[in-house]
């Protein structure tokens, strides 16, 4: 590889990278690209063209941009790269990258503006368009939103097509034999006579040939990966024990740390007294931080043991200190003065309302709850003086950059951020404060690693939870049939709060206020559906299908009971109202997997069906249940999916699985509390989720009638609770408007 030349190129057609000691290929739609991230690294010696694909004397590396949180991104990302590149996962590396603009985000743009998923008309598209375009020329490198197949599908592939055809190119070269009669696999161009040339052989020539960019990406019956199960990359690692979190990372010369921080969120350290702490053994030091204070020992644990010695005087909390004032405050939200957005407004819901016989109403409220992952936030730093080294699992690598440097006091340039696979995050690792603050203990131990890792409880105490919210719903029936239907969201902004950490605000309304309501593909002949924003709560971040989360179980538990008011079926009368063609396949699938007959199969046993659009994605639900002598107990899970094509059956069906249990577990068992402005709940036995005998059988079927491809990490969530509050009202005529349900049922 000492042939290799160095490529000075800032940018190329395609876009560009640079990887040490190799050469890379990736794919941009836009004519300019943004810089390539690695160059300004670029040893003599080494070359790279663009950001997906590494060749070099080691062997193959693809770039995986978008971090893995535990359901296969790294998988993923690779699969698709690969599959243009001919060549076997196991044959080669993942790493995820360096934050950089060049890997912004494309898919985010959906969720991001204020149209229907549903609506493909040439202004929708246009509007996505320009959101898609804001969200390169920010750079927004960000994992999320379920966006990584969507934002990845065609892209990645587009990168190893490339990568395919210029290393043909580069064989052309060397052999004079015509492209055409050159053709890849398992890792080599192959020659007419059999005869190999491996990608690493070709690599140094592969640098100096121009990139071939006019590829045709392979049609699906000569795909070797995609649409087949696939063992991912990790499995084996995950399997026996030996994949590295970011928990488990050690690095030379480090000391251990952890925080207390003041368990009012937010609110501020008025004095402290750490002469017991310091006294114990293996404590170094005792460090101010923002908002608490830092502990600093030659263990995690002795810094655990030290944090509880000390004695803090907190300030009060920043907003209201119990329960029954936030409740009061999302009450008096409901008035005009506070409506955030009204995107629905079909009919004349009033005068139906007013001329209504009777009027359905009904108010639902669902609670704070935690991400709670397994793995506790956690991160090194170490500040050199031209250099600062961040170890952690993040999905915001480059605010993770941008806020170090800040707080150290250098360039972000000089800031390099290794990001590590994660041990869950469920929009937890959208936030960086352990990051933050690490740096701050770092910033006074310049040149020692600083490895800081949160106990459950402060994970839990500090922890941005789910946004709190209340929902109340009027509407009328008219000869069987829903006539009106009229629901009102107040909740306190997501997205505010979340990016107001990150020093950015939101000029206008924020469309997860009403997520997974306002869009739902339902011909109601009077429908209106208002969000209200409810301002001065506990600060809140994303969780697991945001807005959507809380409002897949507004909207279809209201419209559930106006179905029963109607006297029509649950199933087909959804199916009926249900316009949009793709949505209601989905709604007859799982109609055939679960045999409904209706919502009573025997005395004992019920079944309730719900529906969400989320994140484009078309989502069903059937939930059956039984009544014993000792509580409700959940059978079986029916879920059908429209996400335009499944990529790998079997981690679609996990990710699936997952969300259900995800979804089922918090509607049933989870909330956060607060009390004297303090999480009550700071750790498992208090926040239980779904226990593992209360977990039913979950039959899953994707479907691919959809012209886009879209994620599944969220989409089944919000459904979940809905479908098992309806099962619950068919089979007892209880109808629980609050989570979690178990306040009102007992389950078994």
């Amino acid at each position: 590889m000492s042939r290799l030349g160095k490529i000075t190129r800032r940018t190329f057609l395609i876009g560009s990278a640079t990887i040490a000691g190799g050469v890379a290929f990736g794919y941009y739609m836009y004519r300019r690209p943004h810089e390539n991230p690695l160059l300004d690294d670029l040893a003599e010696g080494e070359a790279a063209l663009t950001p997906y694909v590494k060749i070099d004397a080691e062997g193959v590396t693809l770039i995986t941009p978008r971090t893995d949180l535990g359901q296969g991104a790294y998988s993923v990302q690779a699969a698709l790269i690969a599959e243009e590149l001919d060549i076997g996962l196991d044959q080669v590396r993942v790493d995820p990258g360096p934050p950089a603009p060049a890997y912004y985000n494309t898919a985010l743009a959906a969720e991001s503006v204020p149209v229907r998923s549903t609506n493909d008309g040439a202004m929708a598209n246009t509007v996505r368009g320009v959101a898609d375009a804001v969200m390169k020329f920010a750079g927004v490198h960000v994992t999320g939103g379920s966006s990584t197949v969507p934002d990845s599908y065609e892209k990645l592939r587009y990168a190893g097509a490339v990568a395919r055809e210029t290393l043909k190119r580069a064989a052309s070269e060397r052999t004079g034999l015509p492209v055409s009669r050159l053709k890849t696999e398992q890792g080599a161009v192959v020659l007419p006579d059999g005869s190999r040339l491996s990608y690493v052989e070709l690599a140094a020539q592969a640098a100096q040939v121009e990139p071939v960019t006019d590829v045709e990406l392979r049609p699906p019956n000569l795909w070797r990966m995609i649409g087949q199960p696939m063992q991912r990359h990790d499995i084996v690692a995950k399997s026996t024990g030996t994949a590295v979190y970011g928990i488990d990372l050690a690095v030379e010369g480090m000391v251990h740390a952890t925080i207390k921080l003041n368990p009012r969120q937010g609110g501020s350290l008025q004095d402290y007294d750490a002469t017991e702490a310091l006294a114990m053994r293996g404590v170094q030091q005792v460090i101010p931080v923002t908002g608490g204070v830092g502990v600093i020992a030659d263990n995690t644990w002795r810094a655990f043991k030290a944090a509880e010695a000390i004695r803090f005087d907190w300030g009060p909390a920043p907003y209201p200190n119990d329960m029954d004032e936030h409740w009061a405050a999302l009450s008096n939200a409901f008035n005009e003065d506070q409506i955030d957005a009204r995107r629905r407004d079909e009919g004349n819901v009033v005068e139906a309302l007013d001329r209504a016989s009777e009027v359905v109403e009904a108010e639902y409220r669902a609670p704070y709850l935690a991400h709670a992952p397994l793995e506790p936030i956690n991160a090194i730093v170490r500040v050199n003086p031209d250099r600062v080294d961040v170890w952690t699992g993040t999905q915001i690598p480059r605010f993770v950059q941008a806020n170090v440097a800040k707080i150290v006091g250098v360039d972000s340039e000089q800031v390099h951020i290794h990001n590590q696979m994660v041990g869950g995050s469920f929009g937890h690792r959208l936030e960086d404060e352990v990051v933050k603050r690490a740096a701050e203990l770092a910033k006074a131990l310049p040149g020692t690693p600083v490895k800081l890792v949160y106990s459950r409880e402060e994970d839990m105490r500090h922890d941005f939870p789910r946004q709190i919210a209340m929902a109340r719903g009027r509407g009328s029936v008219r000869d069987g049939r829903v006539e009106a239907y009229d629901l009102g969201v107040a909740m306190p902004s997501v997205t505010a709060s979340q990016l107001s950490r990150q020093g950015l605000n939101v000029p206008g309304p924020d469309l997860q206020i009403i997520a997974g309501a306002w869009d739902q593909p339902f011909s109601i002949p009077h429908y209106r559906m208002t969000g209200y924003r409810a301002d001065g709560l506990a600060p809140i971040s994303s969780w697991r299908s945001v807005g959507a989360s809380s409002n897949g179980f507004f909207h279809d538990c209201f419209l559930d009971e106006l179905i029963h008011a109607a006297g029509a079926d649950p199933m087909e009368e959804r199916i009926r109202l249900c316009w949009h063609e793709p949505s209601r396949q989905v709604l007859e699938t799982v109609k055939a997997m679960s045999g409904w007959t209706g919502p009573r199969i025997s005395e004992n046993r019920g079944r309730g069906v719900a529906f969400c659009l989320s994140f484009g994605v078309a989502c069903a639900e059937v939930v059956e249940v039984t009544q014993t002598d000792r509580g409700i107990r959940i059978d079986t899970v029916y879920v059908a999916a429209e996400v335009g094509r499944v990529l790998d059956p079997i981690n679609f069906e996990n990710q699936v699985q997952g969300g259900v249990i995800w979804g089922l577990g918090h509607a049933m068992n989870c909330e956060i509390t607060y009390a004297d402005g303090q999480a009550e709940q700071t750790n498992y036995h208090a926040y239980p989720g779904l226990r593992l005998y209360q977990t039913p059988d979950i039959v899953v079927q994707g479907l691919e009638n959809g012209d886009k491809v879209l994620g599944v990490g969220e989409p089944p969530v919000p459904p979940a609770g809905a479908a098992l509050a309806n099962a619950i009202f068919a089979l007892t005529g209880q109808r629980i408007r609050e989570m979690p349900l178990n306040k009102h049922i007992r389950f078994v």
